[in-house]
């Protein structure tokens, strides 16, 4: 796992063999950070990361200069995982909590500007997770929800829904808040 581009470019981060992840290919994130960095200003971000895994994504938008990141895991030895290389970086922008998503999603606190989502595809309730980030008051106004999932899941009839990519095994599907009861 490598971190594509900012600060750390090129860096490469080596997660334990025995975390429960499927890591974002580089090169669907490449593509992922592609089409970010031709729509918003990611420096002014801040940013949630759920389902954050190896933080893969939560580092590269760290990297790239982001306001804030916040990654969420279930996993203690993910969240451990991310500390630790947070630390090394001294990215003291960047938290990790342990948390299960869901129940975060109840208690958000705070609103961000963006927020990714890279649940197990065989996690039941992924075709909510729309809903819920959209009822959660989690993002700002106009703020932009990514959600990566599997081929099985289409979401070009949700009223939020703003575009999707297809990456082979990796499917992301934008979704831009823009009712002013959200965030």
């Amino acid at each position: 796992m490598r971190i594509i581009s900012g600060k750390f470019r090129g860096r490469q981060i080596h997660p334990p063999a025995n975390l429960p992840v499927r890591p974002t290919t580089d090169y669907a994130k490449e593509s992922l950070f592609n089409i970010l960095n031709n729509t918003i200003d990611i420096e002014d971000l801040d940013v949630l990361d759920l389902f954050a895994g190896t933080g893969s994504i939560s580092f590269e938008f760290f990297s790239r200069g982001c306001r804030s990141v916040k990654s969420i895991d279930v996993d203690h030895k993910c969240i451990h995982f991310i500390k630790r290389t947070a630390e090394l970086m001294k990215a003291d922008n960047l938290e990790a909590v342990r948390m299960n998503c869901f129940q975060f999603l109840k208690f958000p606190g705070k609103s961000y500007d963006l927020i990714f989502a890279d649940p197990p595809y065989d996690l039941e309730g992924i075709d909510r997770l729309p809903d819920m980030i959209g009822s959660s008051g989690l993002l700002k106004k106009d703020g932009l929800f990514i959600l990566e999932h599997s081929k099985d899941y289409s979401f070009a009839e949700h009223p939020y829904f703003s575009q999707h990519r297809d990456y082979g095994s990796v499917n992301f599907t934008f979704f831009r808040y823009v009712n002013p009861e959200v965030g």
